[in-house]
């Protein structure tokens, strides 16, 4: 068996940063797409494998994990809004038919990609680690939260060596959403806002972080093992003026009380059933904003060698790539988004 790597959401916000590393480490890639054409980046590396096909379907997923070392499960459906029908197909129904078909090929280790959102909303002055109970919130949480009790089972029941890894809220290149938007992009358009006075703490992690912590995983990780991987713990504030003072911004945040914010976004989900687009400001993000997420990575310190760069240096590394892309201009420009 060669060392070959099969992986899962390959070309999403971390695929784009987990290929170049896993390939310049030597690896064979066998990477599943449901649109190769749409990814003709994928042809840099010659190590790379491309395979048409979705998580969904089982047949697909079993040629495709034949003759592979490991798995890296990465694939998965996020949103702040979608029907929990589309969550449960990607996020449970994909996820056991990689471990299904992982068990039948003989592969010696799995990543399963989980999250630190799995928890739901924090406890109130608490840190959350690994053994923190999860209360999911919301469809995507709870689809998640459900993958990971299938890859444990397959670990308990089968014997199937499965390792967990649960990030924070992903920042860095190659995404426009989520924390990228929120912190960052918003601001460089001059949509600058803060909810409760930039006090809530959040839970950022370099992309290119997780990347590596993958790859400390398929080196070190323990099967049956759950690893959260997370950066510095940051006030909204501290994180707004980081990128502030990165990006040559006003540090000043227009400050938003959580009541308008949970009514506009109350109304903007109401409306979104009607018209089918995700709202600019979903209800279910109150979970992220509203609460506190002090997120240890303790374990994975220890055991995997895991450390995060700093969060300067990662939103660093974030606005030289909306330059490289036009939508921002530099330090002492304007953006153009």
């Amino acid at each position: 068996m060669t060392d070959t790597i099969f992986v899962t959401g390959g070309t999403g916000h971390l695929g784009h940063n987990l290929l170049p590393l896993l390939a310049e480490a030597g690896f064979r890639l066998r990477v599943l797409t449901r649109h190769p054409a749409d990814h003709p980046w994928l042809r840099q590396f010659a190590n790379v494998e491309v395979i048409e096909g979705e998580v969904e379907n089982l047949t697909c997923i079993e040629q495709a994990v034949q003759g592979c070392r490991y798995v890296v499960h990465g694939a998965g459906l996020f949103a702040f809004w979608g029907k929990p029908a589309a969550f449960e197909r990607t996020n449970i129904l994909g996820t056991e038919n990689v471990l299904k078909a992982s068990l039948g090929a003989g592969v010696e280790k799995i990543i399963h990609i989980s999250t630190v959102v799995v928890i739901g909303n924090p406890p109130r002055g608490q840190t959350l680690d690994e053994n923190t109970p999860p209360h999911p919130a919301d469809p995507y949480q709870r689809s998640k939260l459900r993958g990971e009790q299938i890859a444990r089972r397959y670990f308990e029941e089968q014997g199937l060596p499965v390792v967990i890894l649960r990030p924070g809220a992903f920042y860095g290149p190659y995404s426009r959403y989520a924390f990228n938007r929120l912190f960052i992009e918003d601001p460089l358009k001059g949509l600058c806002l803060q909810v409760n006075g930039g006090r809530n703490v959040t839970f950022p992690v370099y992309v290119g972080d997780v990347a590596r912590g993958i790859h400390l995983a398929l080196e070190r990780g323990q099967a049956g093992e759950t690893y959260n991987l997370c950066g510095e713990t940051l006030t909204h504030k501290e994180a707004n003026r980081i990128i502030s003072d990165e990006a040559g911004l006003s540090s000043l945040r227009i400050n938003v009380p959580q009541w308008a914010l949970v009514v506009l976004a109350r109304a903007w989900t109401a409306l979104s059933e009607i018209t089918q687009v995700e709202p600019y400001y979903p209800i279910n993000l109150r979970t992220y904003v509203f609460y506190d997420w002090r997120v240890s990575s303790e374990k994975a310190r220890t055991a995997l060698h895991f450390e995060p760069i700093p969060f300067r240096e990662g939103v660093r590394h974030t606005l030289r790539w909306y330059q490289d892309i036009g939508l921002w201009k530099g330090k002492r420009g304007k953006g153009r988004l």
